[in-house]
């Protein structure tokens, strides 16, 4: 038996996600998505008009959760650098195997080839920016990092690393997602922590 005919949309969307990430653009369909939540095509029909209006429907939501995201991992941490390596772990959590991966960068170049989606793509990313630039800023203020740290441009250089060595642990593929993102965020912060030993004082 089907689920009820009153899922949220949010519950459709996550779903959506997780089909994106098993079988890439050629795969997603409403049907698909709709197997997944357990109701018919026609009702996902009803709520988004087509495949492409789901997507639409995704992209806003994935920008809506950006901000939600960023206030509920700073709550769960008592840092902002903790903070930040935690949120940049969650952003890449449905990407775990290099299949998965590629299946989400494969949507992202759809989304740079269409007006409206590349839209909601960059708003996406104007929202992690601005979330980490804050983290950063606070960890300045708090003497996680050093005084003067320009915060905007680490912010640019976090999320760069991010892109990219997801792509370079696809290619390699050695050890997991999470370890690679973990390595080179520390490797990126590492020069603008302060320096604790009292001798260099």
């Amino acid at each position: 038996m089907g689920r009820p005919r009153g899922i949220e949309d949010a519950a459709i969307l996550r779903a959506a996600a997780e089909v994106m990430g098993r079988v890439g653009p050629a795969g997603l369909t409403l049907a698909a998505v709709a197997r997944e939540v357990g109701l018919v095509p026609g009702t996902l029909v009803q709520r988004f008009g087509s495949k492409r209006g789901l997507l639409l429907a995704l992209a806003d939501r994935s920008a809506q959760d950006a901000a939600e995201q960023a206030g509920r991992v700073r709550r769960e941490h008592a840092s902002a650098l903790g903070a930040l390596t935690a949120l940049t772990l969650e952003s890449v959590a449905v990407m775990a195997t290099p299949e998965t991966f590629a299946h989400h960068l494969a949507f992202l170049c759809t989304d740079l080839g269409d007006p409206e989606l590349h839209e909601r793509a960059l708003a996406v990313h104007q929202a992690r920016k601005r979330v980490i630039e804050a983290l950063l800023a606070e960890a300045a203020d708090t003497g996680e990092l050093r005084a003067g740290t320009d915060v905007a441009a680490l912010a640019g250089t976090v999320l760069a690393i991010t892109a990219g060595a997801g792509l370079i642990w696809a290619l390699e593929r050695q050890g997991t997602l999470e370890q690679r993102l973990r390595q080179e965020l520390a490797a990126v912060l590492s020069p603008h922590l302060p320096d604790d030993d009292p001798e260099d004082s």
